[in-house]
């Protein structure tokens, strides 16, 4: 099932980016944005069979990788890229997504040794590999922040952290963000000067988000707002069956309708019955991950898989919403289907630990190897004496 749900959205991928792209033609060569894209997806198909062949008792080195990711996160700060005014990427690659991944990884083995510690005292290593995790993301990367913020919540819910030292994190994280708020409110030239320009910017969005765009008498849109009014246009002109696969109009003039925008594209040319299909694939994929944790034995597999399947649908959910208009915009791909190398590997790596759990903590999968691997002795053994029979014989 889920190896399905991958090559469709691969297969969406393709399609919908190669559509998408047109905004790019023509600054490069006519194929060299869905040819680059295609080779990351192809890696990433790789990446899926070698985690895959993957015992889970292996998965640890995903853990290990956080304080080197910090280190990463740090550098980006300083000679990072800088991309639609914020330095998210170093080396090409963009070290939040190893982030997202990598403290995932340490929650989920911090709580499956809760019998081994109190809970008190993973509760804190918790609270502290979080924070210092988002903080070095909050920066330049509000979005992916809180997110990943999100998920970790879930998974202390799942893994049975105390309901009441759950509430007293969220209370003091709400309190904290509302006084960066207000602060940005009252003094935006300051909190700029000091590195919290994207907090002024989210400020901004969300501003703008209450409000009805405004059309002015030349009947221009308003900069701030020509993303989501071109998104709500595209989403209009796809109706129920849409325009096809390669007739979208929009997609020439949203600036983002190859990452962030690409389920209104996705609307446009295969009209809501599209647009249901592909989020239909995330809800089964998060079903069918949540079917295989709950046939793991062990906790650290069991809380893997469900941070994995967290951390991809939540994020395509925040995608859709986007495009749809119901949150505000902001920078985050569609898992498997916007166009990023850095978002594929690192959903394909979310995959592949998946199909690893799933191959080799099933129980009735386990039983089935161990049923064929003591068949496969016996006819071995009887083969043996076979041989010794013959030999007797013929001596």
């Amino acid at each position: 099932m889920i190896w399905m749900i991958f090559l469709f959205l691969c297969l969406i991928s393709i399609i919908e980016v190669y559509s998408a792209s047109s905004r790019l033609t023509f600054t490069t060569h006519y194929w060299q944005p869905i040819m680059k894209h295609t080779m990351f997806l192809l890696t990433g198909a790789v990446i899926v069979l070698l985690v895959h062949s993957m015992t889970p008792k292996y998965l640890w080195v995903f853990v290990v990788m956080l304080p080197f990711v910090w280190l990463l996160l740090i550098a980006t700060q300083f000679m990072g890229h800088t991309v639609n005014g914020a330095n998210r990427y170093i080396f090409g690659f963009q070290p939040s997504e190893l982030a997202k991944l990598s403290l995932i990884s340490c929650v989920a083995f911090i709580l499956s040794r809760q019998n081994r510690i109190s809970e008190s005292l993973s509760f804190k290593w918790i609270c502290i590999l979080t924070g210092i995790t988002c903080l070095l993301i909050f920066r330049d990367n509000l979005s992916t922040a809180a997110i990943l913020y999100l998920v970790i919540i879930i998974m202390m819910f799942v893994g049975q952290v105390s309901f009441k030292r759950i509430a007293l994190l969220i209370s003091v994280t709400f309190a904290a963000i509302a006084l960066l708020f207000a602060f940005a409110w009252f003094y935006p030239e300051k909190a700029q000067d000091i590195g919290f320009k994207r907090l002024v910017t989210w400020e901004s969005r969300l501003g703008n988000f209450k409000q009805q765009p405004e059309i002015t008498k030349n009947g221009k849109i308003p900069d701030e707002m020509f993303q989501a009014v071109m998104a709500k246009v595209a989403l209009t002109r796809g109706g129920v069956i849409g325009t096809m696969p390669g007739n979208s109009h929009l997609s020439d003039f949203l600036p983002q309708a190859y990452s962030d925008f690409i389920y209104a594209i996705i609307i446009e040319e295969t009209g809501i019955l599209g647009g249901i299909f592909v989020l239909v694939l995330y809800v089964i994929l998060f079903i069918r991950a949540g079917t295989i944790a709950g046939r793991c034995t062990k906790l650290f597999p069991k809380l893997l898989v469900m941070g994995c399947a967290l951390i991809m649908v939540i994020q395509a959910l925040v995608n859709m919403a986007v495009s749809v208009g119901l949150m505000p915009v902001t920078g985050q791909p569609l898992p498997l289907v916007s166009r990023g190398g850095s978002s594929i590997l690192t959903t394909c790596v979310y995959i592949g630990i998946i199909l690893s759990v799933s191959r080799f903590e099933n129980p009735r999968g386990v039983r089935q190897e161990v049923a064929y691997e003591e068949e496969f002795e016996e006819e071995r053994r009887l083969a043996n004496v076979n041989e010794q029979l013959e030999a007797e014989v013929v001596y």
